[in-house]
């Protein structure tokens, strides 16, 4: 069965939005592994606009599974990581206009900032894995980063309509599966995946963990976050 990750920034979202202390994305991320998450995904952005410094010092003490850390290419983010010792982080575009992460890495254009933000982190004892973009290229120079793993970007597959839009995406994430696997890159996917779209998802032989957030959130304010991700795990079987 493949993993599930469950990415509690939008907790941290309904918290800033009144700037007070609750709901506590701590406290999400308890009963997130009580029921059944194989992780926890947080993205501590530059701005500090949801997760905050003081959610990953308490993450790291009670996360019993996996702590996934999604951040920028940032010196000042890699150094929070190593002091803080996710077991992951995740490599992610970031910029300041945007609502969430629109599009992978360029690992061409960027090449070499990338490299170096890798070697610093497997340095530290710490699996690197990159999200991008399903793209032959992009995969072929992630494969020379040191990255252990990609988490291919599934937002065109979410967020297409026609049915042959739909399958095209599909094979696009089938094909570059294969093609990381061969390239000896570990798969996981995520971003825009729900309750809906996620099963053709699962049948992609390789994809090893998705990364779940907003729609996992979404459903918990009406059924309960433990239900919430209970209906997301076995959605994955």
């Amino acid at each position: 069965m493949i993993k599930l990750g469950v990415n509690i920034d939008h907790i941290a979202t309904l918290r800033q939005a009144r700037g007070g202390v609750e709901p506590d994305p701590v406290a999400g991320a308890i009963i997130a592994e009580l029921s059944g998450a194989n992780g926890i995904t947080v993205h501590l952005r530059e701005d500090r606009r949801h997760i905050q410094d003081r959610d990953i010092r308490l993450l790291r003490e009670i996360v019993q599974t996996k702590l996934n850390l999604e951040m920028a290419v940032s010196n000042e983010i890699i150094r929070i990581a190593l002091i803080t010792k996710p077991e992951q982080c995740t490599l992610v575009p970031e910029k300041r206009e945007e609502l969430t992460t629109e599009g992978g890495l360029d690992c061409v254009k960027n090449f070499d900032k990338i490299y170096n933000a890798v070697k610093k982190l497997s340095k530290g004892k710490i699996s690197v894995s990159l999200f991008i973009d399903p793209d032959p290229e992009q995969i072929k120079k992630a494969s020379i980063t040191g990255a252990e793993f990609i988490e291919l970007h599934t937002g065109n597959y979410a967020n297409a309509k026609k049915e042959k839009d739909i399958k095209r995406e599909l094979q696009k994430l089938k094909d570059c599966t294969a093609l990381a696997k061969k390239s000896g890159l570990r798969v996981n996917a995520g971003h825009g995946l729900n309750y809906i779209n996620v099963k053709p998802i699962t049948q992609i032989p390789g994809i090893e963990e998705l990364n779940i957030g907003h729609s996992i959130i979404s459903r918990s304010v009406l059924v309960g976050l433990d239900k919430a991700v209970r209906e997301m795990k076995e959605m994955l079987k």
